[in-house]
């Protein structure tokens, strides 16, 4: 008999029964990482207490159960709770609310108040990003909806609402909910109090609602749920503990008298391109006995459909198949919109997502409901499985059979990939994903050929993984090196990699919960260490597309332009305003970046009438910037910034390199001596006693320099050591608990731009000083997101944006180690 206390719920919200206390190691642990819609993250340290999400918090369930001897202990993922409609939202049944536009006199928001004169319309309410059935453009709606209920015997009642922006809400005239802001587009379940339910009558109930448009979009949908009891009550493995490479996370797990070790490869090496664009993962599983008995052992891997829509509503198709030696599970949305959305907090509802095992170990595949997915594997009854089903919350479900298991361990692997047919759109044309730019590859085939590839590949990975942390290790020392690691696969899946038309690579970003936009320059330049390290190609890639905006005359300005649009969609610029100084300055450094990787400057002759066009700009308009914005937006215009000088200078000198590396005498001589005479101009200026001001003219401030990086690492000489030293030892005696603040006017940070400035110390006391703060914030943070590069210096806590690219620039000082050793 199992002892009361082990008896714990798989798929609950407590630790299960005899979990290992384990140091933190990420906000949130990558299991599937490839591009910005196919990319599935853990939020809690144990994987099996929550259930696993797409980077933008929506569920995307991938759940693992293993059965010793008949047995079940869950080790992955969470059930998705599952609500009953007590009043349901528009996104299970159509309905209406009556509403007003006008003021309401008298007490609207009771159950007696008569709303006769009101209009009718059918819910969502608000604009297309919503995907409003009724119109609402005014900035306040009042709504009224009345319901009866079929019984009065409610344990649990909560609000689920989706709201755009500031809003009431009554329920029977009893404030239930109130909030400023809006919910990401996406539904929250608020709990109503017990007083409230026991208040609730058999007919004519009301939820009334006040909202409020105060800017950008708008949107309301709304009802009342009940939790659905947990099903299938399970044994918790017992996580042992969670290791996070470059390239792999992997768990280890007690589950009975059986030794489970799950690990998650996203083989994404650099210096392969066609294996960082096929969107492929595998999951491993080793078995072994831990008590030296023989135990029979199944293993259930199971896969939500949700990861191949954008809202759980969607209906899919699921089938299964076998193709070669596969045994294969497809899922697609039934509508299959490519291509027809475009935003930030979206998920991909076009092209289709696999499952695929090797059949000679005699695995079953099936398609079930997803509530039904773990009751279906305990079940011991034969169950009568269709090939292909139809619905929405479907689930591909993998048992694997390992059969009699001692000792010696055995190995099965199962692969989750996506094809998502169209990847993104270039100026009207749709582009393919880079392993299939030319359409002629089969998904199926390219999984046939992931199989075949897997045993080099867990040697190539292994191998990848401890030189990159031993070359951070040797850069930076221990807690950079794990920087490094937590920052390495999130930088890579933050880009889709595709061809233009024209052959040229193309790695374009998306700012993933900024604004969404596609190929913006100022997330390229601090996301370039990384690529710069391992592979420049990707580096052109990230700069091709903004050349050719230029140079096809499609973008006229004399400066840089800021993005290609807004993801997936690269059809012209959409943020609305330019960062003339930010945008061009990034074009001319990296450009000299490139040339120093690669040991000649190449790449620039090929783009020299445009760099010219932006250097003399900058020469015009760079030094003493005006009131504009730069890659730190979120903090607002500023003018006569002293650091957007700095890249300014830094991007002329590097010109002046360029120009020199391609024999162009005059060039050089002309932007060299420009670029030095400004740095010596910038230091009278901008000097404040002990430090260098956040402007030229506003005494008793400050900022980080990080610009500056670049003239220490391409070797440029245009400030001297002084000016790094003065502001290392200022920024020393600015730091809180968890980093230093970007500047001045806030105690928030960017933990990219720390690192930058970190490289800037000349000893590695003070780069361990700025480093320290950083790692504390990584591993500590209550945030429990894909690594947040925003967050406040005095609680730790993300302030905005996460799972971006621009973690990518953690790599800076592991490039100037590199570098040195050239």
């Amino acid at each position: 008999m199992i002892r009361k206390q082990l008896l714990v719920l798989f798929f609950a919200s407590v630790i299960g029964a005899g979990a290992i206390a384990q140091e933190k190691k990420a906000p949130s642990y990558p299991l599937i990482t490839h591009d910005p819609y196919f990319s599935i993250w853990s939020n809690t340290g144990e994987v099996n207490q929550s259930v696993t999400k797409h980077w933008t918090g929506a569920d995307q369930s991938l759940l693992g159960v293993i059965k010793v001897d008949g047995r079940s202990y869950g080790f992955l993922g969470a059930m998705e709770q599952v609500f009953k409609n007590v009043l349901a939202s528009s996104d299970d049944q159509s309905y209406n609310f009556k509403y007003t536009e006008s003021a309401p006199a008298g007490e609207w928001q009771s159950a007696d108040y008569s709303d006769a004169d009101w209009k009718s319309g059918a819910a969502p309410f608000g604009d297309a990003e919503h995907h409003a059935k009724t119109e609402w453009k005014s900035k306040d709606l009042w709504v009224r909806r009345s319901f009866d209920l079929a019984s009065l015997n409610l344990k649990d009642l909560s609000l689920k609402i989706n709201h755009d922006d500031n809003i009431h809400v009554y329920l029977n005239g009893t404030l239930i909910y109130e909030h400023r802001g809006w919910t990401d587009n996406k539904f929250i379940y608020v709990p109503v109090k017990q007083e409230v339910i026991k208040s609730l009558k058999k007919t004519k109930n009301v939820l009334a609602i006040h909202i409020i448009n105060t800017a950008g979009g708008q949107g309301l949908d709304a009802g009342l749920v009940t939790k659905a009891p947990l099903v299938n009550p399970i044994l918790a493995a017992q996580q042992k503990s969670v290791n996070v490479t470059a390239t792999q996370t992997r768990y280890e797990f007690k589950a009975g008298g059986i030794d489970l070790s799950l690990t998650f490869t996203s083989p994404l090496l650099l210096d392969d391109l066609n294996l960082i664009s096929r969107p492929v993962s595998y999951i491993t599983y080793k078995v072994n006995s831990n008590d030296k008995k023989v135990h029979h052992v199944e293993v259930l891997f199971n896969a939500s459909t949700n990861v191949a829509v954008n809202t759980p509503v969607q209906e899919v198709r699921a089938e299964s198949n076998n193709f070669g030696p596969l045994s294969i599970l497809k899922a697609g949305t039934t509508e299959q919109p490519v291509l027809q959305k475009k935003g930030d907090n979206l998920r991909i509802d076009w092209g289709y997502m696999y499952v695929a095992t090797p059949m000679v170990n005699g695995a079953t595949q099936y398609v079930v409901p997803l509530h039904n997915a773990v009751a279906d594997f305990n079940s011991s009854a034969k169950i009568k499985r269709p090939t292909s089903l139809t619905g929405t919350k479907l689930s591909l479900s993998t048992v694997l059979r390992f059969g009699k298991i001692g000792v010696n361990p055995k190995q099965q692997y199962v692969m989750l990939g996506y094809d998502d047919l169209e990847s993104v759109q270039l100026f009207g044309q749709n582009l393919k994903a880079y392993w299939n730019s030319d359409g002629t590859k089969s998904f199926n085939s390219e999984l046939v050929k992931a199989n075949g590839d897997y045993a080099q590949l867990m040697a190539r990975t292994n191998t990848f993984d401890a030189a990159m942390y031993k070359t951070a290790l040797d850069a930076g020392g221990e807690k950079y090196a794990k920087l490094c690691v937590l920052a390495y696969r999130q930088a890579i899946a933050a880009h889709k990699l595709v061809k233009s038309p024209q052959g040229d690579l193309l790695f374009m970003s998306k700012e993933n919960f900024s604004n969404g936009s596609i190929y913006t320059v100022d997330v390229t330049y601090p996301s370039a260490p990384l690529f710069l390290a391992y592979n420049p190609e990707l580096v052109k890639g990230l700069l091709n597309g903004i050349f050719y905006y230029s140079e096809s005359g499609k973008w006229k300005k004399p400066f840089a332009a800021h993005d290609l649009g807004t993801y997936p969609l690269a059809n012209g610029q959409t943020y609305g305003e330019d960062m003339p100084v930010e945008e061009s300055g990034n074009m001319l450094i990296l450009t000299a970046a490139i040339a120093r990787a690669e040991g000649n400057a190449d790449y620039a002759r090929k783009h020299w009438k445009t760099l010219g066009v932006w250097a003399d700009y900058l020469s015009k308009e760079g030094f003493d910037p005006g009131n504009q914005l730069c890659t730190d937006d979120f903090a607002g215009h500023l003018a006569r910034n002293s650091n957007l000088s700095v890249k300014a200078i830094v991007a002329l000198g590097g010109y002046g390199q360029l120009a020199a590396q391609l024999g162009e005498t005059a060039d050089a001589k002309k932007y060299t001596e420009m670029a030095k005479a400004m740095a010596l101009k910038w230091m009278e200026m901008a000097r404040d006693g002990d430090h260098y001001a956040l402007t030229f003219d506003k005494k008793g401030t400050w900022s980080q320099k990080y610009n500056l990086v670049w003239d220490k690492l391409l070797g440029l000489g245009l400030f001297p050591q002084e000016v790094y030293d003065t502001e290392v030892k200022y920024y020393l005696t600015k730091q809180n608990e968890f980093g230093l603040p970007l500047d001045s006017r806030k105690t928030y940070t960017k933990s990219d731009w720390i690192i930058w400035t970190s490289v800037l110390a000349n000893n590695d006391s003070d780069f361990q000083a700025l480093i320290n703060p950083v790692y504390k914030y990584a591993t500590e943070t209550s945030s429990r997101v894909p690594l947040s590069d925003w967050h406040e210096t005095t609680t730790g806590k993300m302030v905005g944006f996460q799972a971006r690219s621009v973690v990518g620039g953690y790599f800076i000082k592991m490039l100037e180690s590199t570098w040195k050793k050239k």
